[in-house]
């Protein structure tokens, strides 16, 4: 069973906005989690 969705034009567009979000969510995350760990390590916490 191969079965095709077939999108429309609105949905193309909220997916693609939906998957920048994303994108930038999981981004912003790992600046923080960077910013965190160098902190971490210049104030000597293991």
């Amino acid at each position: 069973m191969n079965e095709t969705v077939i999108l429309t034009p609105e949905e193309r567009a909220a997916r693609k906005r939906r998957n920048l979000w994303i994108g930038l969510s999981v981004g912003g995350f790992m600046l923080l989690v960077f910013f965190i760990t160098m902190a971490k390590f210049k104030a000597g916490v293991p």
